[in-house]
């Protein structure tokens, strides 16, 4: 299988620490990491970690600084595929990476047990894979899947 370049794309918190314990899932190809985390290791690879604007439902005026910030992003890295466990900047990396021609992936959050997050549920438009954490979340709409869990 050739190298892809993988955009990996996490708020901070939880978001990160399961999207950190998917990194081996991308061995052999050329990760880079963005979070929200000021600080952040990379979990593979050593190329240092892009750090975003976080942006909210409660905090919409830093949308304008994040869309720029991850549109930045995907035009100097050009990823083959954009994987994120949310929240609002995966979402956003998402919907870009859609219109530049990305392959994308959601992860809902493990925390969401008897819900997908409103940006999970957002993201069925732009994600190429649609995959929650838990199976009967899964069982309830076709699109979206469980292959197991991250924790």
């Amino acid at each position: 299988m050739p190298r892809k370049r993988i955009l990996l794309v996490a708020s901070a918190g939880g978001h990160w620490v399961q999207l950190s314990r998917m990194s081996p899932a991308f061995d052999g190809h050329d990760t880079y990491y963005v979070t929200t985390m000021r600080g952040a290791s990379p979990p593979s690879g050593d190329r240092p970690v892009r750090v975003i604007a976080d942006a909210s439902r409660s905090t919409p005026h830093r949308f304008v600084l994040l869309v720029l910030q991850v549109i930045w992003a995907q035009l100097t890295l050009r990823p083959d595929v954009i994987v994120t466990t949310g929240a609002a900047p995966g979402l956003i990396a998402l919907q870009i990476g859609k219109l530049l021609g990305s392959k994308t992936v959601w992860v809902d959050s493990l925390a969401n047990s008897e819900e997908l997050s409103w940006s999970g549920r957002m993201a069925r438009r732009f994600a190429d894979l649609w995959l929650t954490q838990w199976p009967h979340l899964a069982d309830h709409n076709s699109r979206l899947q469980f292959f197991g869990r991250v924790l």
